[in-house]
């Protein structure tokens, strides 16, 4: 069984959701990842905090991000075990992060080290 990275594209990461639309989607990604981990496929993840983040580009150069040049952001991810990338785009379907317009998740295969 392989590992792989479900990636949250967020279509505009520097729109604010109220307190009320955040509980809700915290309920509903918990009881996506439950299911997921009920399944003993759930290995780990996290979101990411937009505030205070930096780029480090080519020759050192450092700017504020995530905003910088894109409007798109990664709002996070989770680590899944599945038999196919078939069976990891379907833990992908079920995520709440989808309901966003425009939102998306990328599903990429882990190298083995």
């Amino acid at each position: 069984m392989d590992e792989y990275m479900l990636i949250f594209r967020n279509e505009d990461g520097g729109k604010v959701a109220s307190p009320e639309q955040m509980q809700i989607w915290m309920k509903q990604t918990m009881d996506w990842i439950g299911g997921i981990a009920a399944q003993n496929k759930y290995v780990g993840g996290n979101g990411l905090v937009f505030e205070n983040s930096k780029i480090v580009g080519h020759n050192g150069v450092v700017t504020n991000g995530p905003f910088g040049d894109i409007k798109e952001t990664i709002g996070g991810y989770a680590i899944v075990r599945a038999e196919s990338i078939e069976e990891a785009v379907e833990f992908a379907k079920g995520s709440p992060i989808l309901q966003g317009e425009g939102n998306t998740m990328e599903v990429r295969k882990i190298a083995k080290g």
